[in-house]
C-alpha cells in the first residue's frame, strides 16, 4: 500500500457527556476528509443507546455512517490496549510518512487519582452512573451527583472539564480519556506506555501528539512523553466543548500535505485560537519535546534555589507573593511556568540564585514552547506550559505525583514538599484586595 504524507488518528473517548460533541467534530472532519495525500481516521466510543465503538475512514461529504469501516462493539477507552490497538490498526491500514495522534476527551493534567473510585467514596454523595442528566448541582448541599459530570452553561460556554458540581470540593480534574460506562480512564503512566507502543509500531516517534482535552500542556506531561513523540499540542486551561476546529486545521494540512510537524503544530495553535472569541478564556500551545530534558534541568536549578530561599524570610515572602499573583487555571494548583519565573525575578530580586535560575527556566521555556496563545483576561499571562505548584497546606502532595518521570528525575517534587511544610507552619496564602 502506497504511503501518504500524513495519517491523522483521532481517538474519541465519547462514552460520557461529550457524545454529541464527538458527532459534531467527526462531521467537522468530514468537511475536509481524506485526500490523495492525507488519511483521516477515527475511533469513536459512544454513550448512545447502542454503546458501540466504530472505526472510521473519513471522506469528504456524505453521511457519517457511510465512513464506518469497523464495528468493535462496546470498548473501554480507558484501557491502554484499546488505544494501542487503534494505533496499530491505523498504521497497518493507512500508512504514511508522518503520524499525528489526537486524544479527544476530558483531561485533567498530571493528576491520576481514580475519580470514579473517589466519587463513590465521597461522604454523602450518591453517585449515579446513568439516568437523567444532572447538571451542575444548584445548591451546595446537594448529595446527588451524576457521573456524567456536565458543566452546563450551554453552547460554546460548555467546557470540557469534569466535576463542575458539589463533588468538585472533594475531587479535582483528572487524567484523560474517561469512559463512564467502564468507569475507567487513561492515567499518565498508561499514556506513556501507549505512546511507547506506538513508537515501536511506527519505528520512530509519533510526529505529533495532540490532546483535544483540558489542562494537558504541563511540564510534567511533556517530560513523560519526551522519548516517544516529537511535538505536543494541548491547552494549559480547560477547553470549550467545541474543542479543536477540525475543518480548518485539516484544511491547512490538505492544502499543504508536505507540512513539517513543527509547522503543523503551530498551525493547529493558530487555528484553535482563531476559532474562539476575544473573551472565551482559551489557551493553546505547541511544545517541542526534544527540549523537555533541558526544561527539566532548568526547573531543577530553580527548585534548588527556591528550597534555599525558603530558609530566608525575605526570599520566602517573595516566593509566596509570586505564588499569589501567578497565572493559574481551573485547577488552581496548575500555574504558568514562565509567568511564575517572571514574577520571581521581581519579587525575589535580592536573591541572585533565584533570579538566575528563574531566567534560565524562561530561556528553556522559550526553546520548549514553539507556539502559544491565549484569549481572555483570565488567561492573559499564559505562555504555553504549566507546572504543578499547590498552595493549600491542608492538602498534602499526592503520592501519585512521585510516579511521574518529572518527579523521579528532577527535584521539583522536593521543593513542593518543603514548600507545603513551610505553609503549614504559617498562615495560609491570601490574595490582596
Amino acid at each position: 500500500m502506497k504511503k501518504k504524507s500524513w495519517t491523522v488518528m483521532v481517538y474519541l473517548a465519547g462514552d460520557n457527556n461529550l457524545d454529541s460533541a464527538g458527532v459534531t467534530d467527526l462531521n467537522e472532519m468530514k468537511r475536509i476528509g481524506s485526500t490523495n495525500a492525507l488519511n483521516v481516521v477515527a475511533q469513536f466510543d459512544r454513550r448512545a443507546a447502542s454503546r458501540q465503538t466504530h472505526r472510521y475512514f473519513l471522506r469528504k461529504g456524505g453521511n457519517l455512517e457511510s465512513d464506518v469501516v469497523d464495528n468493535l462493539g462496546e470498548t473501554n477507552t480507558g484501557d491502554p490496549s484499546v488505544l494501542t490497538d487503534f494505533i496499530v490498526w491505523s498504521v497497518k491500514n493507512y500508512p504514511a510518512a508522518r503520524y499525528m495522534l489526537v486524544i479527544w476527551n476530558h483531561g485533567g493534567g498530571w493528576d491520576d487519582t481514580d475519580v470514579y473510585r473517589l466519587a463513590r467514596r465521597v461522604a454523602g454523595a450518591n453517585v449515579t452512573r446513568r439516568g437523567a442528566p444532572i447538571y451542575a448541582a444548584s445548591d451546595e448541599g446537594s448529595n446527588s451527583i451524576s457521573m456524567r459530570r456536565i458543566r452546563v452553561i450551554g453552547g460554546r460556554k460548555f467546557h470540557r472539564a469534569l466535576f463542575r458540581s458539589s463533588i468538585e470540593k472533594a475531587v479535582r480534574l483528572r487524567a484523560i480519556a474517561y469512559d463512564d460506562n467502564a468507569q475507567d480512564f487513561l492515567d499518565n503512566i498508561e499514556l506513556k506506555r501507549v505512546v511507547v507502543a506506538a513508537k515501536k509500531k511506527i519505528g520512530r516517534n509519533l510526529d505529533i501528539l495532540g490532546m483535544d482535552a483540558c489542562l494537558m500542556n504541563m511540564a510534567e506531561i511533556g517530560y513523560q512523553l519526551r522519548d516517544s513523540a516529537d511535538f505536543t499540542v494541548a491547552s494549559e486551561q480547560t477547553e470549550p466543548g467545541d474543542g479543536w476546529p477540525y475543518n480548518t486545521l485539516l484544511g491547512d494540512l490538505a492544502k499543504n500535505p508536505n507540512m513539517k510537524p513543527c509547522d503543523l503544530s503551530k498551525s493547529i495553535v493558530k487555528r484553535y485560537l482563531a476559532s474562539y472569541g476575544t473573551n472565551d478564556g482559551v489557551t493553546q500551545s505547541a511544545c517541542d519535546l526534544s527540549q523537555a530534558t533541558g526544561l527539566l534541568g532548568a526547573v531543577d536549578q530553580l527548585a534548588t534555589a527556591l528550597r534555599n530561599g525558603l530558609t530566608d524570610p525575605v526570599a520566602r515572602a517573595g516566593i509566596s507573593q509570586s505564588r499569589l499573583q501567578v497565572q493559574s487555571y481551573d485547577v488552581p494548583d496548575y500555574v504558568d511556568l514562565r509567568d511564575l519565573c517572571e514574577l520571581l525575578q521581581s519579587s525575589c530580586a535580592g536573591d541572585k540564585s533565584i533570579v538566575k535560575a528563574a531566567k534560565a527556566v524562561n530561556q528553556a521555556v522559550g526553546k520548549y514552547v514553539v507556539a502559544s496563545g491565549a484569549k481572555g483576561d483570565g488567561v492573559a499571562n499564559s505562555h504555553g506550559v504549566s507546572i504543578h505548584f499547590p498552595a493549600d497546606p491542608s492538602q498534602p502532595l499526592s503520592p501519585l505525583y512521585g510516579n511521574l518521570d518529572f518527579a523521579k528525575d528532577g527535584s521539583w517534587r522536593k521543593f513542593l514538599v518543603e514548600w507545603l511544610k513551610t505553609l503549614q507552619r504559617r498562615k495560609p496564602l491570601r490574595r490582596r484586595g
